[in-house]
């Protein structure tokens, strides 16, 4: 079993910028694949971000390339989502997601889930 907890999420400008870090605990953290998914209202939870177990390689959706940023620290058994410039439109909650070893876009991938987040672009 792996816990997730997520934090960072609040109120933001368009053209902020947030930190969201995620903290596992239960497991092996660096055997895990890390990702980043939200969900808008009325919405379906839709891919963010991911990273590989060892933090090499990254992925992003098309609409945050360039302004987002997913990272880890295997030591601290956290991972982080950077948001630069945000826009009204990234308002959502915001899920971190766990896999053993593979990652995936696909949110029925991922086994374990933390509570999420609220992310608000707004002026």
């Amino acid at each position: 079993q792996v816990q997730l907890v997520e934090a960072g999420g609040g109120l933001v400008q368009p053209g902020g910028s947030l930190r969201l870090a995620c903290a596992a605990s239960g497991r092996t953290f660096s055997n895990y694949a890390m990702a980043w998914f939200r969900q808008a209202p009325g919405k379906e939870r839709e891919f963010v971000a991911r990273i590989s177990t060892s933090g090499v390689r990254t992925y992003y959706t098309d609409s945050v390339n360039g302004r987002f940023t997913i990272s880890r620290d295997n030591a601290k058994n956290t991972v982080y989502l950077q948001m630069n410039n945000l826009k009204p439109e990234d308002t959502a909650v915001y899920y971190c997601a766990a896999k053993l070893y593979g990652g995936s876009d696909n949110a029925a991938a991922y086994n374990y889930w933390g509570q999420g987040t609220q992310v608000t672009v707004s002026s």
